[in-house]
């Protein structure tokens, strides 16, 4: 897929994508604006041209929705075969060593890494919740719902200010998000805004 784009249309369409891949929601004409150094004019006329050209599509009637639909960074990897699913080739065992053994079986990546307009990725900053095994610089896979279950690790907003990454209990008339970390204590937030529930951890070993 190749676009004809302007480097101002560029320069726009990746101020989406990085503030989407880092926020999980697109920015608002002002904050895009303001980062930019434009005016929300200028954003929205960048915006609708790159609708017309299928770069991204567009919810009117919602503030924040603008999805993604072209990369022009991925242009780099043209030609490359992308890569969906990894061979299995057997077991290993932690404690002791084992011969791995091939077998006819693959895994999807998307089995590992769910995708799609409802997944977005966030990287952790902390150790709050360490004995689950999120640690400090990992990437969460977090699906957007503003629901959860007692016991899910959700991505809430508290109090209206500050996110986090924590265990959801609602008991007694009101919520309680929990650290993995027996060196902190819960948290009892007067307002909780679950943004969306984790479902897988990336690692990136160094």
């Amino acid at each position: 897929m190749h676009l004809m784009l302007t480097e101002k249309q560029l320069r726009v369409l990746r101020f989406f994508r990085d503030y989407r891949n880092q926020h999980g929601l697109a920015p608002t004409l002002e904050e895009a604006a303001q980062a930019l150094g434009v005016s929300k004019i200028t954003i929205h006329e960048h915006l609708r041209h790159l609708e017309e050209k299928g770069a991204i599509r567009r919810d009117r009637a919602k503030a924040r929705a603008v999805a993604i639909l072209f990369d022009p960074d991925e242009e780099r990897n043209h030609g490359r075969r992308v890569v969906s699913e990894l061979p299995i080739l057997g077991v290993v065992a932690a404690g002791r060593p084992i011969e791995a053994v091939e077998h006819a079986e693959v895994v999807p990546l998307t089995d590992l890494v769910p995708t799609g307009d409802d997944h977005y990725v966030l990287r952790v900053t902390g150790k709050s919740m360490i004995e689950d095994h999120i640690d400090d610089g990992d990437y969460v896979v977090i699906k957007r719902q503003s629901s959860a279950r007692n016991g899910d690790i959700v991505v809430a907003v508290v109090d209206g200010e500050e996110a986090t990454l924590k265990r959801y209990f609602f008991e007694n008339g009101r919520v309680r998000l929990q650290p993995a970390n027996s060196a902190l204590s819960p948290i009892f937030p007067e307002r909780c805004e679950v943004r969306g529930v984790l479902r897988g951890v990336v690692r990136r070993m160094r």
